[in-house]
């Protein structure tokens, strides 16, 4: 057995060798009262080494839990998930997870059924094709065939069937062109294509189907060519690219459109996730660039009622993005809120922001210490629970800013002041091992401490940075099925499709209706992009499509 003396020469401990005989001659001594001089020195050089075992298995349990969740992913942080000894049956004060109003169940055995799996009704398929059918033998105006005094007339709410049918995503239409031939002069005639036709091989329709499944949904182009290939509709992996960077110019002046209005907003979402563009996994190979990383940033902005998002893949981290972005933001706006993590790679260094940090990525330092410190992160993650369910009242009550700001004031301080105070004393008075894993997560909310709480003193400041770690889902889905992008060329379009794509989500738009109305209006599109907004588009189509039968 090996322990080292707390005694040493510059720095360094000295080194105590002893075997199992030595050991419990020592223990001997100690039984009887009679410790030899070097005695005190061995004890002492063993309890440290117990100390440090100790703080090493908790640290080596902490980082474990880390990687696990790396490599699976977390399905949930909630409260009752989390704490490994919560009550059975206790409520959760995470936002999101009360169900307001809902009533228990008469029976233990009797289910709630849940939340969203009835069955949709025809308001529920916006996008189906609508046939209205007149009964077959009677019309209004026409007697009754069962009492034969009264008359017929027409409801208002017609009877609603509903058929469902499968179709490849892309589907082909083949004319067969009549030729005919002079047999004297061999004229050729070949009857041509009808309007409805169209110029193109791959229509507008086509074009936005491939960008939503490739960019929207995840699907690479290798999957969507086998998909199209078993249903007899070929579509290679080349055509497929070929062409969105043929339609990639015709929405660029409404992603820098985006990227414009985004600029003027009033809070700034961003963070980073990892991704491999292959093109510069070869700079790095040769040795060139001074970087050797790869991210795609997250940006959404909020500006009024309306969410947009943006996204940058490259060598550049979220804050020089997002300088990028406030780049053409207007003199004279105020100063923009901006959340994000506590990482400094996150803020623009030629803006000034009102920053917050993210109170959930703080919470989630005492989750996964939680497996070595259950009472001390029960105490924290519960007190944030609250803070949570404050602000889910909130929501509900659709509180403006400032009555947000003063609700928060009232029923939150003292719940952050109390936590802060405990934070505090587990430190200055050595409650805890700073360097285990529940110090770690002490000291990064109390060095953030400000930032964590600027929801306390700024109206419409969020909580967390959870709108932009969604956002960034559609990242992380082309990560899982595609892997990488090719060059950097590619990733730019998967940047511009992401954004259109998911600000078109937030603005509740058909997005695939929406890229369809930018390929067929591409002219209005380039003289005035801000009129072809997701949240805009549809007036301009009905403007336009109004003029022209006028």
């Amino acid at each position: 057995m090996r322990v080292k003396s707390s005694k040493a020469k510059a720095g360094q401990k000295k080194r105590i060798d002893l075997d199992l005989k030595e050991i419990d001659a020592l223990l001997a001594r100690a039984e009887a009262g009679v410790l030899d001089a070097g005695d005190c020195e061995i004890i002492k050089a063993m309890a440290e080494c117990i100390v440090y075992l100790s703080q090493a298995v908790d640290e080596k349990a902490v980082k474990i839990k880390k990687l696990l969740r790396m490599i699976f992913g977390a399905s949930t942080e909630k409260k009752q998930n989390v704490i490994a000894n919560a009550k059975d049956g206790e409520a959760s004060s995470d936002a999101g997870e009360e169900a307001a109003g809902a009533s228990s169940p008469k029976d233990e055995g009797e289910k709630i059924p849940p939340k969203g799996h009835g069955r949709n009704g025809a308001d529920d398929y916006p996008g189906a094709a609508r046939i209205e059918i007149a009964h077959p033998e009677l019309k209004p105006g026409d007697p009754c065939p069962e009492c034969k005094e009264g008359k017929l007339y027409k409801i208002s709410e017609p009877g609603v069937e509903i058929r469902v049918k499968g179709a490849a995503p892309l589907t082909a239409t083949i004319y067969e062109l009549e030729k005919l031939r002079c047999n004297l002069c061999g004229a050729l005639f070949t009857a041509p294509l009808p309007a409805s036709a169209g110029k193109k091989k791959y229509d507008a329709s086509a074009v936005a189907m491939i960008a939503l499944l490739k960019y929207g949904y995840g699907l690479p182009f290798n999957r969507i060519a086998g998909l199209e290939a078993n249903l007899g509709m070929p579509l290679p992996v080349s055509t497929q690219w070929d062409v969105i960077k043929e339609a990639m110019p015709l929405f660029q002046p409404v992603y820098r459109e985006l990227i414009h209005q985004a600029a003027q907003g009033e809070i700034f979402f961003n963070d980073d996730t990892t991704m491999k563009v292959l093109s510069l996994i070869k700079e790095n190979q040769r040795g060139d660039p001074d970087r050797t990383g790869m991210f795609t940033t997250g940006i959404v902005v909020v500006t009024g009622s309306r969410k947009i998002a943006l996204f940058f893949t490259g060598r550049k981290h979220a804050g020089e993005n997002l300088n990028h972005v406030l780049a053409s933001r207007s003199a004279g706006l105020s100063t923009p809120l901006q959340m994000c993590d506590g990482l400094d790679r996150n803020v623009p260094e030629d803006f000034k922001v009102v920053l917050a940090n993210c109170l959930v990525h703080a919470r989630r330092n005492f989750v996964d210490a939680e497996i070595c410190f259950p009472d001390e992160c029960r105490y924290v993650i519960e007190i944030l629970a609250e803070v949570y369910k404050h602000e889910k009242i909130a929501k509900e009550k659709m509180m403006p800013a400032e009555n947000r700001l003063l609700y928060h004031q009232a029923e939150s301080l003292p719940l952050m002041n109390e936590l802060h105070a405990w934070l505090k004393t587990q430190i200055e008075q050595k409650k805890v091992e700073p360097n285990s894993g529940l110090g770690d997560a002490i000291k990064y909310m109390l060095k953030r401490w400000h930032k964590l709480t600027r929801f306390l003193e700024v109206a419409s400041a969020p909580l967390d940075n959870n709108l932009c770690e969604r956002a960034l889902k559609k990242a992380i889905l082309h990560r899982k099925n595609s892997l990488f992008y090719k060059t950097e060329r590619g990733a730019a379009a998967g940047d511009m499709f992401h954004s259109l794509i998911l600000t078109c989500e937030f603005a509740d738009a058909n997005p695939h209706d929406y890229l369809m109305a930018l390929l067929n209006n591409a002219p209005l599109v380039q003289a005035t992009p801000r009129d072809w907004m997701p949240w805009n588009y549809m007036d301009s189509l009905h403007t336009h499509q109004g003029s022209s039968l006028s």
